[in-house]
């Protein structure tokens, strides 16, 4: 059984740093590829980052340049570190994997206030 587990959200002004983690357990962590969405009500959820099993990322244009998707394969962690935060960046922030099927954390709220 697939489990994701976030943390590290919380409440931050506009120019901090936060760092999401996301605990995994059930996957063969070191060949999985990883992605972090983030969703605001009412919004279809955004992907965010997302990394391969080889350590390749990618970003979307909002966050290029501020953000950083990186792993730990010996502790199967995935994180999301987020610099020079701004008020639109505030959603709750998920990871995923998929292993056949989807599999998404619970998600951790990310608060940016200007």
């Amino acid at each position: 059984q697939v489990q994701l587990v976030e943390s590290g959200g919380g409440l931050v002004q506009a120019g901090g740093s936060l760092r999401l983690s996301c605990a995994a357990s059930g996957v063969i962590f070191s060949i999985n590829a990883m992605r972090w969405y983030r969703q605001v009500p009412g919004k279809q959820r955004e992907l965010v980052a997302a990394i391969s099993g080889g350590g390749n990322t990618n970003y979307a244009d909002s966050v290029k340049g501020r953000f950083t998707i990186s792993r730990d394969n010996a502790e199967n962690t995935l994180y999301l570190q987020m610099n020079s935060l701004k008020p639109e960046d505030t959603a709750v922030y998920y990871c995923y994997t998929r292993l056949g099927n989807d599999y998404w954390g619970q998600g951790t709220q990310v608060t940016v206030s200007s």
